[in-house]
């Protein structure tokens, strides 16, 4: 039987901003096979999956998965899932609890349509000189500014001195791919009532540069929460489609908060 599909813009509030995610509604697994060549056909940094659960703690189970393979965290394909609840499938609650391979994950939905993220918090440690991985100055581009820190968690981490650093890297992404993480987050001090600015490029995952990453802020928030000394942060993700995050550090979580719009609905045809 044909698959439903959607496509949403999240992190965005028009279409053609944000990132966008393809999220297939399901009564039963596929093989995971199968799903993986779905992500692939689609071609979006993430295509979502999710079935419902009886009985458990969690109202769905979701999966998430890149051109390449499936990942543990995705913040933009959550944010486009409880959309597609929300407003495609009639879904009633109030908030929306996900079960996932990162434990689990809510979403609330706020009266002005905000949706936001309660994920985990995941500071990044800094890395001494002789742990930094040894292509990053490759990795990072000709004419990079130097990093005035360099740090990891699941992503590795460079800071910089000033957003406009962020916004001139020209990554290497043959390099990049040898970094040995998933990804690279880089961030700088934002202005104009922007706390902090991001990047991120991913092209061992098939995303050369993701343009909202909410699974990146899950370690973004902690370390500018810090640094900054303030629990609620505005962020903006620097890609050339651009996203707003409305950010919150809450002890061992993280809201992430933005909004979704769609933009497709269709189905797919799967034997």
């Amino acid at each position: 039987m044909p698959t439903p599909l959607y496509q949403v813009d999240a992190f965005a509030r028009r279409p053609f901003a944000g990132n966008p995610a393809a999220v297939c509604p399901l009564s039963a697994w596929l093989p995971d096979e199968t799903m993986q060549q779905i992500a692939a056909e689609n071609n979006l940094a993430e295509t979502a999956f999710f079935i419902p659960l009886v009985g458990e703690e969690a109202d769905f189970h979701l999966r998430w998965f890149t051109p390449t393979f499936e990942i543990d965290l995705c913040g933009h394909a959550t944010l486009a899932t409880a959309h597609v609840l929300w407003t495609e499938r009639s879904f009633s609650k109030p908030e929306i609890v996900f079960k996932s391979q990162s434990g689990l994950l809510r979403v609330r939905r706020e009266a002005d349509g905000r949706l936001v993220l309660d994920f985990p918090s995941r500071p990044p440690q800094l890395l001494t000189i002789a742990e930094h991985p040894a292509v990053l100055v490759q990795a990072l581009g000709p004419g990079a500014a130097t990093p005035l820190a360099v740090l990891a968690s699941r992503d590795l981490v460079v800071e910089f001195a000033h957003a406009d650093e962020v916004l001139a890297l020209r990554p290497d992404f043959a390099a990049l791919v040898d970094l040995g993480y998933i990804g690279l987050i880089a961030t700088a001090p934002g202005s104009n009532g922007v706390d902090f600015v991001s990047r991120f490029f991913a092209p061992e995952v098939g995303v050369p540069e993701d343009p909202v990453t909410g699974s990146a802020h899950s370690t973004l928030i902690p370390y500018w929460a810090e640094k900054l000394g303030k629990t609620e942060l505005f962020a903006r993700q620097e890609s050339a489609r651009g996203g707003e995050l409305w950010c919150r550090l809450r002890g061992d979580r993280v809201d992430i908060g933005g909004y979704a719009v769609t933009y497709l609905r269709g189905e797919i045809a799967v034997d």
